[in-house]
């Protein structure tokens, strides 16, 4: 079996970039005859950020469209249609030297023409964010305009994604986002760090993780904590991550917070950060799939989380392995803190729970549903050339 993937780059250390080398090199490493190719076209000579197996194949096309990311709008305009065309016909080319049985899309620019190539693989596309937050739907301008062309491009999205033999989606929540596909799967991420230690949950710790912008909703989580400073101002917030920190710096100042919540920048070791907490914050306005809640509970970390679209609702059995919230509740957010917070027994079983229902998102498990269906489109195409 051949399997490719196109995704831009490999030098970024994003959630996308993760997940998909770390399935390839579980791909390549442990499928029998399997081999496994990772295109890309903006990998500007940087090596990949998180390390690739030496059984998998990496592929540069040298095509970059964004990169440089201060060039000029104008001039990235003017250049646009040389650039697109040029990673057309070099991605094409590549598909048809390969000859891969699976090629799967991160559904960046070659979603307009990916299905169109026939090299004879069976084009499948991974969507990593939710719906109402991707390409068009992000837009929040509201004129007559600004609606025509929001419709005409999701219009044009939808119809190249029916072109595909399979849509996957990481939940079923986002499943009911796309009533116009009638080829989706649903398969979740799987866990990417290694647990190698479980959280006793007696530190007076509560821990969040993730990039410092408006997504993850740390503003949310800050307001929300000061009410549980009021009761507990023994217990400490700790927020891992990077980005836009002087906001909240600033709001943790002027709520007087500095010495109850910390801003830490990302660490290599966030397993032993989670094992030190007792509680875990999901604060985010959208998620694609919220991975950060799977590794907290692999490590035995109850979660408190928004039901936030789209994954808390998935991932998180309600009072069994942690808690929801309405999404942008502050006051409900830091009663349902404090309640784990004073109800120690409740943590710990909750934090047990969690940890054996985060099996399920295991590599081994993953993988076996990939497998599935790859095996499943590959009987089927070779059964519609046979007809």
């Amino acid at each position: 079996m051949k399997i490719v993937y196109y995704l831009p780059s490999l030098y970024i250390p994003g959630g996308l970039e993760r997940i998909i080398t770390f399935k390839a090199n579980y791909f390549a490493d442990n499928i029998p005859n399997c081999s496994v190719t990772i295109i890309t076209s903006e990998q500007i000579g940087k090596p990949p950020y998180f390390p690739l197996s030496s059984r998998v194949k990496h592929i540069d096309l040298g095509c970059p469209i964004d990169w440089p990311f201060n060039q000029s709008p104008f001039f990235k305009m003017l250049k646009y249609p040389f650039r697109y065309y040029q990673f057309r016909e070099r991605l094409s080319s590549a598909l048809f030297q390969i000859k891969a049985d699976i090629v799967i899309s991160t559904l960046r620019r070659e979603i307009n023409f990916i299905h169109s190539i026939n090299d004879g693989s069976v084009k499948i596309g991974e969507f990593h964010i939710t719906r109402n937050s991707y390409q068009a739907n992000s837009i929040k301008q509201d004129n007559p305009f600004i609606r025509f062309i929001k419709k005409r491009l999701s219009d044009r999205f939808i119809n190249n994604l029916k072109k595909l033999s399979r849509v996957i989606l990481l939940t079923n929540e986002e499943s009911l986002l796309w009533p116009e596909l009638s080829n989706i799967s649903v398969i979740p991420n799987p866990l990417t760090i290694h647990v190698s230690c479980v959280s006793p949950m007696t530190n007076k710790q509560v821990i969040a993780v993730g990039r410092y912008t408006k997504q993850k909703g740390f503003d949310r989580l800050i307001d929300s904590w000061t009410i549980v400073t009021r009761k507990h101002p023994d217990w400490i917030l700790k927020i891992y991550g990077d980005g836009n920190r002087e906001e909240l710096q600033e709001q943790i100042n002027n709520l007087s917070l500095r010495e109850n919540c910390i801003l830490e920048h990302t660490v290599n070791n966030i397993t032993a950060k989670y094992c030190e907490s007792s509680i875990f914050v999901l604060s985010s306005r959208y998620e694609g799939f919220g991975m950060v809640l799977v590794e907290a509970m692999a490590c035995g970390v109850p979660p408190v989380s928004f039901a936030c679209p789209c994954g808390p609702r998935d991932i998180i059995k309600d009072g069994e392995d942690g808690l929801l919230v309405e999404n942008g509740n502050i006051e409900e957010l830091a009663d349902r803190i404090c309640y784990l917070i004073e109800h120690e027994e409740v943590r710990k079983r909750m934090g047990k729970q969690a940890r054996i229902n985060a099996e399920r998102f295991k590599i081994e498990y993953i993988a076996k549903q990939w497998e599935s269906l790859f095996n499943d489109l590959l009987k089927n195409k070779n059964n519609h050339e046979l007809v």
